[in-house]
């Protein structure tokens, strides 16, 4: 597939994500909240997380801001579900270095739509938005190690 064919590809992922988010409501019953915003363009994110025994066994979202970072948390929240929490840390890793341009080994873990936003890397400005989420869940994930 050429690069624009697979550029093309990667927009039409990000923006179903964007017209139509995996995930997005609220968890009933017990889970844990983290709020997070980024200043620099406004997005703010709501991430919720109902973890039992290490396994994520529910991921929701709400908020506002660009289809990137509104993108990333529906792809995010649908990655992590039913999946132990050691894991879906290894994946904010592994998007972590996806971002940064570095080159990924992702271990066997299937990033699935994540991919999609490896063309985020190219635009500085715009990682903070695709890393949102993300950084919401290890805030909240680390809240509850800590416990």
């Amino acid at each position: 597939m050429s690069f624009n064919n697979l550029d093309t590809l990667y927009r039409q992922v990000i923006m179903d994500h964007y017209k139509n988010p995996r995930n997005k409501g609220s968890i009933e019953g017990d889970h844990m909240t983290v709020d997070m915003n980024n200043p620099t363009c406004g997005d703010r994110i709501q991430i919720q997380l109902q973890v039992d025994d290490g396994i994520v066994k529910d991921a929701k979202f709400e908020g506002e801001g660009c289809s990137i970072s509104l993108a990333s948390a529906s792809m995010m929240t649908q990655a992590i579900k039913d999946k132990p929490v050691d894991e879906a840390l290894k994946m904010s890793e592994i998007f972590s270095d996806l971002m940064q341009g570095n080159e990924v080994e992702n271990e066997g873990i299937d990033l699935g739509d994540i991919e999609a936003l490896q063309g985020v890397s190219k635009f500085p400005a715009r990682i903070k938005c695709a890393t949102l989420a993300w950084k919401a869940m290890e805030k909240g994930v680390d809240e509850e190690k800590q416990g």
